[in-house]
């Protein structure tokens, strides 16, 4: 989940606040997180007592509803598979100076030999735990080496100069929203960790991995701080990778490069595993070829970048119809999380996470729905 959710976007919208926000970036990350928190607390309680799939849950909520949401997620996660194929290819070209096409096509030949592998699931999660700690210990790295204000930064996270709510929206929708948040509800399920039994468990997991998404966050924020406060100006074209070359030169320009590319290679891995996720309980013959299919999943993706590129009105277009998936979900969920016949007789869901979370639904789904209306917009 982690992993999925420090994507292409997840570099270029954390360097872009930060930039027009400065220091009071603190605030908007630290506010996004306790949105993050609550969203996935809710979703991957009712995901991992039931041992149901997200559209188990919703068809159980009202039936034809599951069918709804899978479409959605699957659509979203295709939309969004172009982007992370195409951040791929970047990352090889900045990295080892490969062409971009070409670093893509070989990017997605890697991530689908994974899912060759019959325990793809092992493979898939000891790739994304490496390339984690990788992305983790690089930014660390940079943040360090820019020397960014940490005081100031410290200060403003908690009494901040500027609100800003956009940013808080798109942290929020870029972390839990789409498949994201059931990306690792999906994983714990199908390797059995359900039931109340195994509730701790199940909590804790929620939050870790919105607290190491967080810790991304955080280290990019201060090493973008660190670069705009001493008054160097990022390059709009890819003001993430400027941030790098500022700070280590040429270095880290390689640096950004591997960044990149596993932020990417895990986001192509988990928009594809978890949309194929969604659509494997409607057929048992679904089931029986799921690697087969979500290696066509990387197949499409890839194709399209590699022939029309990324096709940035529907990319913006599904990114606002992504984010919508994330109150619909949850409200799918909390209603679930009151039915005995999806939880069991003896559950009982929380009353703050349930206060908590409408309120997530509430705010997400106004705000959201604002932002459809300006995209829809802009394509005609």
């Amino acid at each position: 989940m982690a992993t999925s959710s420090v994507g292409p976007g997840f570099l270029t919208q954390t360097t872009f606040f930060t930039e027009q926000l400065l220091a009071s970036m603190g605030f908007v990350i630290l506010i996004s997180l306790i949105l993050d928190i609550i969203a996935q607390m809710n979703i991957w309680r009712v995901l991992g007592v039931s041992g149901l799939r997200g559209q188990d849950v919703a068809n159980k909520v009202l039936p034809g509803l599951g069918y709804v949401l899978a479409t959605l997620i699957v659509i979203g996660g295709l939309a969004f598979n172009i982007g992370n194929v195409a951040g791929a290819g970047l990352g090889l070209n900045a990295m080892l100076g490969i062409d971009t096409l070409y670093g893509a096509i070989v990017s997605a030949g890697i991530a689908i030999f994974i899912f060759l592998f019959k325990e793809a699931s092992k493979v898939m999660d000891r790739v994304t735990q490496i390339a984690g700690f990788i992305m983790i210990f690089l930014m660390l790295y940079v943040a360090f080496s820019t020397s960014p204000p940490v005081g100031e930064a410290i200060q403003q996270t908690f009494v901040p100069k500027e609100f800003g709510w956009l940013a808080i929206v798109t942290l929020v929708g870029g972390t839990v929203g789409g498949y994201i948040t059931f990306a690792g509800g999906h994983r714990l399920i199908e390797a059995g960790i359900t039931g109340e039994e195994n509730l701790k468990q199940i909590t804790t997991g929620s939050v870790t991995g919105i607290l190491i998404t967080g810790v991304m966050r955080v280290a990019l924020f201060l090493a973008v701080l660190g670069v705009v406060s001493k008054g160097l100006t990022l390059d709009p074209n890819n003001p993430a990778a400027s941030v790098f070359t500022h700070a280590l030169g040429d270095f880290g320009g390689r640096v950004f490069g591997v960044i990149m590319w596993a932020a990417a290679i895990t986001s192509v891995v988990g928009a594809a595993y978890t949309s194929v996720s969604f659509i494997r309980s409607f057929h048992p013959l679904l089931e029986t070829y799921k690697n087969w299919i979500t290696i066509g999943f990387i197949i499409v993706s890839t194709a399209v970048f590699a022939t029309i590129g990324q096709p940035v009105k529907t990319l913006v277009f599904v990114g606002a119809l992504n984010a919508l998936i994330l109150p619909l979900a949850l409200g799918i969920m909390l209603i679930a999380a009151y039915n005995k016949k999806i939880m069991g007789p003896t559950y009982k869901h929380p009353l703050w996470l349930t206060i908590t979370g409408v309120i997530v639904v509430v705010l997400m789904a106004v705000l959201c729905i604002r932002t459809v209306i300006t995209n829809f917009s802009t394509l005609f």
